[in-house]
């Protein structure tokens, strides 16, 4: 095992998180090199990187010495297709992965990590068929803030001992330790896949529902006015479901997606927002006037807000339609004074659970909900 000081270096002009500089900078290459390194800088603030698609998103951490970067904690350590899993080290690049005629269903921007996804929680378009990172994600290995390793769920699919870890950690940002390995539930790759690309309001989504055509994903885009289908599965099973589909929707059957599929809509200088509402306050939020993009089918959509009034019309309409909305980036001038989470139920208890995990408040302090 490599020694601390071997693990370490001094931090660069780009190693910051949200503008707040590191002083040090780890590259922990197991889950026990990262344990001991944890255990060996309990006095020193962390946040845990992996590519980096998505460290500017959440608030910046109120202090920062040390990043854990796990680039060099990667690599596939097993492949069950028999049981359609797979573990993953942490910072195994989601791009990079062949698993041959089977498929670990997340969609990710390059560069994206198995870790990073699972701490942010983030899901793309086939979210509406294949799940999330927590429907997707059956164990985790863990170093805790106090240095000790610790592990939930297990390598088959029906395990579920200890399974709720890993709904702890998803989404948590980096709050609650650092995830060093994965273990995910895998799909077959479909034999064939198109999209169905219309002009079609928000409200055809029920007509698509009732059709039955099991679609992976239904997504919209307010800056084209598009609505587009993916259908995935046989090549005949395809092929049919989509010719109805597009005399349903008079749209027009395509093997590529659109430009805009899986994109966020905001440009750097203005603010991303994630919106989550029932499916049928979906329509209102479309004739919201503002840019939106995503998931027509499962109501989670993202949003380009221009300012704060804007921020605070949208969180608005989704908390009176039953949902939430929370800021997932903004330029700096405007994060520092705006509210990124909004209301969140059960603040308390994650606040508990903050410091029962992290007494000590040093990974990621400040990065989560309420200050966490």
């Amino acid at each position: 095992m490599a020694a601390l000081d071997e693990l370490t270096r001094p931090a660069g002009d780009d190693d910051h998180v949200g503008g707040v500089p590191a002083r040090l900078v780890a590259s922990p290459a197991s889950t026990e090199e990262a344990a001991a390194l944890v255990a060996a800088t309990r006095d020193l603030t962390v946040v845990v990187r992996g590519g980096g698609t998505r460290l500017h998103w959440g608030p910046p951490p109120r202090s920062l010495d040390l990043i854990i970067d796990t680039r060099r904690l990667s690599g596939l350590v097993e492949h069950a297709a028999g049981d359609l899993i797979t573990v993953l080290k942490a910072g195994t690049p989601l791009s990079e992965l062949e698993l041959g005629d089977q498929q670990l269903a997340l969609d990710a921007p390059a560069g994206a990590t198995a870790g990073g996804v699972v701490a942010t929680g983030a899901s793309g378009p086939r979210r509406m068929h294949y799940g999330t990172a927590r429907d997707l994600l059956i164990g985790i290995t863990v170093v805790r803030p106090d240095g000790v390793i610790a592990k939930a769920g297990g390598k088959v699919v029906k395990n579920v001992a200890g399974y709720d870890l890993g709904k702890l950690y998803t989404g948590s940002y980096g709050t609650l330790g650092l995830i060093t390995e994965c273990v995910f539930r895998l799909h077959p790759r479909p034999g064939a896949a198109a999209f169905v690309r219309s002009t079609a309001p928000a409200q055809a989504v029920s007509t698509i529902l009732a059709a039955q055509v099991a679609p992976t994903a239904i997504e919209i885009d307010t800056a084209t006015g598009e609505l587009a289908v993916l259908l995935e599965g046989t090549p005949a099973g395809v092929r049919e479901r989509s010719g109805l589909i597009e005399k349903l929707l008079a749209g027009e059957v395509s093997e590529a997606a659109p430009g805009w599929w899986g994109r966020e809509p905001w440009a750097s200088d203005e603010i991303g927002m994630k919106l989550s509402v029932p499916l049928s306050k979906v329509p209102s939020l479309i004739e919201s006037g503002s840019a939106l993009r995503g998931s027509a089918g499962t109501g989670v959509l993202y949003a380009a807000a221009r300012d704060i009034t804007e921020v605070e019309r949208l969180r608005a309409l989704c908390v009176r339609g039953g949902g939430h909305a929370v800021v997932l980036t903004a330029p700096a001038e405007v994060r520092d004074i705006l509210d990124m989470w909004g209301p969140v139920p059960g603040l308390a208890l994650m606040r508990r659970i903050k410091d029962q995990f992290d007494p000590g408040h040093r990974f990621a302090p400040g990065r989560f909900v309420g200050g966490i």
